[in-house]
């Protein structure tokens, strides 16, 4: 049986880079998986989906995919769908329907939540209806888990209000565990690290 699987963890988790490798894995088996990404993300300006460690690969839109007949979905062993966040109530329940009634397996990667500590629309669907969750982890500077996606600006102040979706500005994020998250404290190196 196909399942519905959300994985989700905060900017820097290395959420695309983890998409890229189970698409590799796939398709080294012989195997074909479709790579999807929400339209709203067009950060380079083409379906492509990429990692800052430098993978990338073409993907749909996921607008495009829900034009697809059932046969061409059909036709992949596992749909991947990166920036989940990004999706709406609607298109999580469009992914329930590829995997119960096509059998066809959807891995989706994306943050839980906003730099406020508010769910993503796509994320919160996600987290009511996939069969699995799995956190793709990673660390604070202080060491613990990071849990909270920090937005900051030029000064290094924490903003905690604002545009839930600002797109390209990855060098203006980080993921801090909730202690450093609520202090707004990005570390001691924080202006090195980000070249400010």
């Amino acid at each position: 049986m196909a399942k519905l699987y959300f994985r989700y963890g905060v900017m820097g988790s290395s959420k695309s880079a983890n998409a890229l490798m189970v698409r590799y894995n796939y398709e080294e088996r012989g195997q074909k998986a479709l790579m999807v990404k929400p339209a709203i993300d067009q950060r380079e300006g083409e379906s492509v989906v990429n990692s800052r460690i430098g993978l990338n690969y073409a993907c749909v839109w996921f607008e495009e995919l829900e034009k697809m007949s059932g046969a061409d979905i059909c036709a992949y062993q596992c749909v991947i769908v990166d920036e989940a966040q990004f999706l709406t109530h609607a298109q999580v329940d469009y992914l329930t329907e590829i995997v119960d009634d096509m059998n066809v397996p959807v891995i989706c990667y994306g943050l839980r939540a906003d730099f406020s500590g508010r769910l993503f629309p796509g994320s919160e669907a996600l987290l009511a209806c996939a069969d699995i969750i799995e956190e793709v982890k990673t660390i604070c500077w202080c060491g613990k888990k990071a849990i909270c996606n920090a937005r900051f600006d030029e000064n290094g102040v924490v903003l905690k209000e604002g545009e839930q979706v600002v797109l390209g500005a990855n060098d203006c994020y980080i993921g801090l565990c909730r202690k450093h998250w609520k202090a707004g404290d990005l570390g001691p190196d924080w202006s090195r690290t980000y070249g400010l």
